[in-house]
Parts: structure tokens; C-alpha cells; sequence
């Protein structure tokens, strides 16, 4: 019997996915997408983070599919660590402790199911998701590791890639969902932030939280207008590949054995 027209679940999504798809067979690879809930300049969505890490999510388990590795992509986190963005309307927080506390839950829930390496596919700077990985990595056999999926690719691709819905982050919107960019360029944030006025952050050794509303008018930190489609396009399918093959060598390891001499 053929399947009704547009019944197109994509391999590995379990949101997608129907139970008699998912209960046999080997599953040795999970992907938890960590987004945000925040504006995103003038022209792109609250949901930025949330829609990049979902489609990097699914675009990886198909490649891994294509590889004879089944990897499933777990439904996204749609709230991220945004305790310097409150006073920005609608962005929805979650602490560090209620991320810990999620994540927690979600590892037990796989334990029993024969997942051996969960990634974390953060989409969120302001996600620090290490802390969490040292604190849950010793209770559970699954192997925990993080990947910020924005710097997978090669930022060489832009002109200047920017650090929240500058040229990267929108040039992998107009890839992923255009329908959803504000379409008139004249109306976007030109992204300019201003530096903190103590050397040791500028520098780089020291660090504090930024205040949103006191570093950037638009909500954004860098300049959007030289985004294209093909950029984000270029950029997305680079970063999935490398993803794609970290998780086919995390499905073949033996998680006593993943340190070597160079």
C-alpha cells in the first residue's frame, strides 16, 4: 500500500516518527537541539535559535542514515539562559539549574534504550553547557559531548559572520526559512554593539554578562545586510557534514577508548 500524499516523516526525527519505526533496530546516537526563545535583531525570528538547531538536527540524522548509522534527533529545547536579556520583551528564560534538571531527565530516559552518546547541539551562546555535562557525565554510561553548531562551518564563507543574527545567523535563516526574514533590508539593524569599557574583557581574559538592552540598539551584534541564501546554504551543509561524521565515529567508539597519542 503506498503512502498518502505529502506522509514524508524525515529518518531519525522522532517527533516525526511513528512507534513501529523506532522500537527495533539500533539507535546508538542521540541529538538534543538546545535553542532560545529571544529577538533577533529587526528581521529575524524570536525563534531563531529554536528553528536552526531542529533543521541542523534533522539534516545530520539523514546524513548519518545515508552512512548506514541511525542517529535520532530529539525534539528541541525551545528556551535557552537568557538571564541578560529580561528586560527585552517575550525572551523567555530558563536557568542553568532547570537546564541541569532537563537534561537529566532526558539522560535517564535514554539510558534504557541503547543510546551510548548523547550530543548536545546547543544554538544558543548563551547556553554554557558545560558545566552540566561535568556534572551528569559520571552518573550515566552514556558518553555526553556539545557541539555549538554555528561553529562547525567555516566562517570564511561571510564577510563578517557576527555573533548574534549578524551575517551568519541570517544567512542560515534565508537557507532554512526564508518565509519567516523580514524581506526589506532598509528595516534591518545595522547590529552594532558597543565594547565593554574594561580592558581585561576586551581582551579576552576576563569576563561578565552583557546587559543586552545596554550594548546593542537592535537587539542585534553584527552587520546582517551582506547575508545571502547561498551563504547559509554553503554554511549549513558544511557544518552538518562535519556534525554528520562526528556522530558516525561516536556510534563505532568504544567509550574506553577515545584518547590517543596524536
Amino acid at each position: 500500500m503506498s503512502s498518502p500524499e505529502g506522509y514524508a516523516p524525515r529518518d531519525g526525527v522522532l517527533e516525526e516518527q511513528t512507534w513501529p519505526a523506532m522500537r527495533d533496530g539500533d539507535w546508538p546516537v542521540a541529538l538534543v537541539p538546545f535553542g532560545a526563545t529571544e529577538p533577533h535583531n529587526t528581521h529575524l525570528p524570536y525563534g531563531t535559535d529554536t528553528i536552526m538547531g531542529r533543521e541542523v538536527a534533522a539534516r545530520v540524522a539523514a546524513a548519518c542514515a545515508a552512512q548506514g548509522v541511525r542517529v535520532v534527533a530529539l525534539p528541541a529545547v525551545p528556551f535557552g539562559v537568557n538571564t541578560t536579556q529580561l528586560d527585552l520583551r517575550f525572551t523567555i528564560n530558563i536557568m542553568p539549574s532547570t537546564q541541569l534538571a532537563l537534561l537529566r531527565d532526558v539522560v535517564k530516559s535514554l539510558e534504557p534504550h541503547g543510546v551510548r552518546a548523547l550530543v548536545l547541539l546547543n544554538a544558543h551562546g548563551g547556553n554554557e553547557l558545560r558545566a552540566l555535562v561535568r556534572e551528569l557525565q559520571p552518573s550515566t554510561p552514556i558518553v555526553l559531548s556539545i557541539v555549538n553548531w554555528w561553529q562547525a562551518g567555516d566562517h570564511g564563507v561571510f564577510e563578517s559572520a557576527g555573533d548574534h543574527a549578524g551575517e551568519l545567523e541570517t544567512a542560515a535563516i534565508m537557507h532554512v526559512a526564508p518565509h519567516l526574514v523580514v524581506p526589506d533590508r532598509n528595516t534591518w539593524g545595522d547590529g552594532h554593539a558597543k565594547a565593554s569599557v574594561f580592558d581585561g574583557v576586551r581582551s579576552g581574559w576576563a569576563w561578565m554578562p552583557r546587559r543586552w538592552t545596554q550594548v546593542t540598539a537592535d537587539t542585534g551584534v553584527g552587520n546582517p545586510r551582506e547575508a545571502t541564501a547561498e551563504k547559509g546554504a554553503a554554511f549549513v551543509a558544511q557544518a552538518v557534514e562535519r556534525i554528520a561524521a562526528f556522530c558516525v565515529q561516536l556510534a563505532g567508539a568504544d567509550p574506553n577508548a577515545m584518547w590517543a597519542d596524536p
